[in-house]
């Protein structure tokens, strides 16, 4: 019993002894400080956000529908976002091109809280300005007045080197001012 005793004591004290060994710590300092050449980049995903401008018809006047509807090339639209505090995070115009389409890539917005400043919750797009003197009035169609809300209808670009979320707004109208008869 004794000598099993004294084999357990020399057998702490050789243990306890300073021997070089490395830490997990160590090892994973040395192993962080080597180069990472296949290590994946983290890429900023843009928010974009699409849709039409249109001039009605008069014959459709005061309803919603877009049937014989004109696209305006340069109509202009705004995308506004509210923070969760109701305070305007982001505000910018776009033009729309020939065919009344508009692309607004909103650089520089960002979510401080990813819920409650997402861009579904936090952006509506507006009316502005109809390059057409014939036909400047605004309407409230799909809301291009009180502000457009956004949907998100699964559309993302996705590239080597650029990541997009794609959403819709509208499509918004003008109308013309003065509908008379004879334009039914």
């Amino acid at each position: 019993m004794a000598r099993t005793l004294n084999l357990f004591l020399l057998s702490v004290l050789f243990l306890g002894l300073p021997f070089p060994y490395a830490s997990a710590n160590a090892y994973e300092t040395q192993k962080s400080s080597y180069p990472k050449p296949y290590a994946p980049q983290k890429m900023e995903t843009d928010v974009v956000v699409e849709g039409m401008v249109y001039c009605q018809s008069c014959k459709y006047s005061g309803s919603w529908s877009f049937e014989e509807a004109k696209p305006i090339d340069g109509a202009i639209i705004s995308v506004i976002c509210r923070n969760h505090r109701d305070k305007v995070s982001y505000y910018k115009a776009f033009t729309t091109s020939k065919e009344g389409y508009f692309y607004a890539q909103l650089t520089g917005f960002s979510m401080k809280n990813p819920i409650l400043d997402h861009p579904l919750q936090a952006c509506v797009v507006k009316l502005v300005s109809s390059p057409i003197d014939s036909c400047d009035v605004f309407t409230n169609i799909n809301y291009g007045v009180n502000g457009a809300h956004l949907r998100f209808e699964k559309k993302k670009i996705m590239t080597k080197n650029y990541k997009a979320a794609i959403y819709a707004a509208g499509p918004l109208a003008f109308r013309p001012e003065d509908c008379t008869p004879d334009q039914y």
